[in-house]
């Protein structure tokens, strides 16, 4: 259980959805979630990889849909509200944040 919690310590519930920190590689070989990563800290991030380049938002926009689609949500409820040039970035998902973090900790389960 406390493996359970450190592993989800990347998000949050919020009124209005679901906050969660992230660790973004731009210009991998394709657009996926890695899952829970440890940061050198002790505090953990999901990590992210997408195809496009760091540019001009490009990755950013990759990041909203690689997620929307993880999570099986619509593109226009996903938005990078902080770290917009940071490799670490904090994503909104509007909607009921409860049944958000159920499909995150399902869609964990379910990564080969």
């Amino acid at each position: 259980m406390a493996h359970e919690r450190a592993a989800l310590d990347f998000l949050s519930v919020t009124s209005d959805g679901l906050s969660l920190r992230l660790r973004v590689t731009p210009k991998a070989g394709k657009d996926c979630v890695d899952g829970s990563l440890a940061l050198s800290d002790g505090s953990h991030v999901l990590g992210v990889r997408v195809r496009a380049v760091a540019d001009k938002g490009a990755a950013n926009k990759a990041v909203e849909r690689t997620l929307a689609k993880w999570l099986g949500v619509a593109v226009s409820t996903v938005s990078v509200v902080r770290g917009n040039t940071s490799r670490l970035k904090t994503v909104h998902v509007s909607g009921e944040g409860d049944d958000l973090k159920k499909a995150v900790s399902r869609a964990l389960n379910t990564a080969t």
